[in-house]
């Protein structure tokens, strides 16, 4: 137990100095409105982004530069592309090279008001195939309360590795408000990105923050 004590806390420490380092390769599954600024932002913080999207259109026009979202412009996005700091792809193996993995993907209301989680369900699928160990995981999609106990964390260890110990999981409320226009996705401090997700087997206030209001 202690071996794999120290073995997990091994793990987290080399995790946390790439992303404190900027070393840390981004994933954003999803590049719709959430996931393409989000995306934006780590790639001018100056992470290595990849951004994963069954949309072969939405993938061929970021890598060219070409923003389809209101919120960034393509005088923005074409320069990081440019950079080799931003590209996007609809293969999930891509996933084998992350260190860090954002879930964006939407959750339409069905006719019921439940939220429809077949396209969460699909990504972990797909995430789960390529898991390795030393990755984080942030669910950022909106979501009902105990999705990433309840939902995520039983596909991705499917995988075969063990949260807390091989991987790390947290959720994460998504940073954006259509409604409001003096709002802007890079208020949100990489730092305490940093700090808040790594933890040995991430503490209740960051793994299960679905289950209350989050406080950030």
């Amino acid at each position: 137990m202690a071996e794999t004590q120290l073995a997990a806390a091994a793990t987290a420490k080399i995790l946390e100095e790439k992303i404190r380092s900027r070393q840390a390769r981004v994933g954003i599954v999803g590049l719709g409105y959430v996931g393409l600024p989000l995306a934006v932002e780590f790639a001018k913080a100056g992470f290595t982004v990849t951004g994963i999207d069954l949309s072969e259109e939405k993938a061929k026009r970021v890598n060219a530069g070409d923003s389809y979202v209101g919120d960034i412009a393509s005088s923005t996005l074409a320069p990081l592309v440019e950079a080799g700091k931003l590209r996007a792809t609809t293969d999930f193996s891509a996933v084998l090279g992350l260190d860090t993995i954002n879930i964006c993907v939407p959750t339409p209301l069905r006719k019921t008001k439940d939220p429809d989680m077949s396209y969460i369900v699909a990504s972990c699928g797909e995430i789960a195939r390529h898991l390795h160990a030393g990755t984080l995981v942030i669910l950022e999609s909106t979501t009902y309360p105990g999705t990433t106990d309840e939902l995520v964390l039983p596909m991705l260890e499917k995988s075969g590795l063990q949260v807390g110990q091989d991987f790390f999981l947290c959720f994460s409320p998504e940073r954006v408000d259509p409604g409001n226009p003096k709002f802007q996705t890079s208020n949100i401090p990489v730092r305490r990105w940093a700090a808040c997700s790594i933890h040995r087997r991430c503490k209740p206030s960051c793994r299960s923050a679905p289950r209350r209001s989050p406080r950030w």
